[in-house]
């Protein structure tokens, strides 16, 4: 079964990924636990986000498309990336999801991905 684990990370999590001195062991983190996946046969996709002040909202109101700049939501974690795994089980997705390189303040969702009834 698929799983998408969504990986929210902190204003703090952020920042990590350019400070001198963290930034490469905060990368080093997320090239080994790709690597991993991979090796394990059991990465399906993902990909890392920037930051939430490059996010546009789109809404559609009456029709009408309105545009506006930055995250939807006004929240301690913003949305920092995700991987969908293919793993037998919950529990085999939730020991995946632990081995994710944590910056202060990270939090990872795990949800199964809505199988798509055949045409």
């Amino acid at each position: 079964m698929k799983y998408t684990l969504i990986i929210y990370e902190s204003p703090a999590g952020f920042e990590y990924r350019n400070t001198p001195g963290k930034a490469r062991e905060y990368w080093d983190g997320w090239s080994a636990y790709s690597k991993a996946l991979r090796d394990a046969g059991v990465f399906v996709g993902g990909a890392g986000l920037l930051p939430p002040d490059s996010a546009t909202t789109v809404q559609l109101r009456d029709g009408k498309r309105h545009v506006q700049d930055g995250p939807f939501a006004d929240t301690k974690e913003q949305l920092g990336g995700f991987y969908i795994v293919d793993v037998p089980s919950l529990d085999d997705a939730l020991e995946w999801a632990a081995r994710i390189p944590s910056a202060p303040g990270s939090v990872t969702e795990v949800r199964p991905n809505l199988e798509t009834p055949p045409a």
